[in-house]
């Protein structure tokens, strides 16, 4: 599913942040900063964030977003040394081989442990763009991801050694201004690209537009909403 447009994060960062109790001082360990999005609304809370990502370029990104962090390129399953108040995964869980290993990383690093992950295929309606290419690409497994399941999630981090103290459900909106700001990553991207070859790229165009009709704003735009999930857990001991 796509990652959606810019901004779309700011309810699961504040989330994440009053779950956590980040405030003045708060150090942050962010596993997968990729631009910094998450770490800039951490550290405009005052943590003293430290991030981490195999992207070099992210790392680049995240390094101007948040000047005042310390940021590096390496992965999640063997983070920067030393402690940490808080250890946030955002995102990161459903892109790595080996979620339990990274959810452990974080329990070795940090008091407290943090991961988002996106709901289940039904609870988000981002799963429309891929109902609409199903014509050309074939119906998509259902469900998708595994830790999607909330218990499934658990289970995952209980195996790394935590102790989950909450598991909170947020709603965010994918707001889209018009047609072309909807369509044009999907069409840059290369999964767009190989569908419009094969299609047309006005039928793909008509495809998606017909497919996302009901969830046109009265201004023209487009909202999209989808479920997160929110683990907030403990060491084990």
């Amino acid at each position: 599913m796509s990652e959606g447009p810019r901004g779309w994060g700011a309810p699961l960062y504040t989330a994440v942040l009053e779950a956590t109790a980040v405030g003045p001082g708060t150090t942050l360990l962010d596993l997968g900063c990729g631009a910094g999005l998450f770490a800039r609304a951490a550290a405009d809370r005052g943590a003293v964030v430290t991030g981490v990502d195999t992207d070099p370029a992210a790392v680049a990104q995240a390094a101007a977003e948040v000047p005042e962090g310390r940021f590096a390129v390496g992965t999640a399953e063997r983070p920067p040394a030393g402690t940490f108040d808080v250890v946030a995964a955002v995102q990161l869980l459903m892109h790595v081989p080996d979620p339990v290993a990274v959810l452990a990383a974080a329990a070795r690093s940090g008091r407290v442990t943090t991961a988002t992950v996106w709901g289940r295929e039904e609870e988000c309606d981002v799963r429309l763009f891929g109902e609409a290419l199903a014509p050309w690409l074939g119906p998509r497994p259902p469900g998708g991801h595994p830790l999607s399941d909330p218990d499934r999630l658990r289970g995952a981090a209980e195996r790394a050694g935590l102790v989950v103290t909450r598991l909170d459900e947020v709603r965010c909106p994918f707001d889209y201004a018009d047609e072309e700001e909807l369509l044009g990553p999907l069409l840059d991207s290369g999964l767009g690209r190989a569908v419009g070859r094969r299609a047309g790229p006005v039928a793909l165009r008509d495809a998606v537009l017909a497919h996302l009709a009901p969830y046109r704003t009265g201004t023209g735009g487009y909202r999209l909403t989808n479920v997160f999930r929110v683990l907030v857990a403990h060491r084990n001991g």
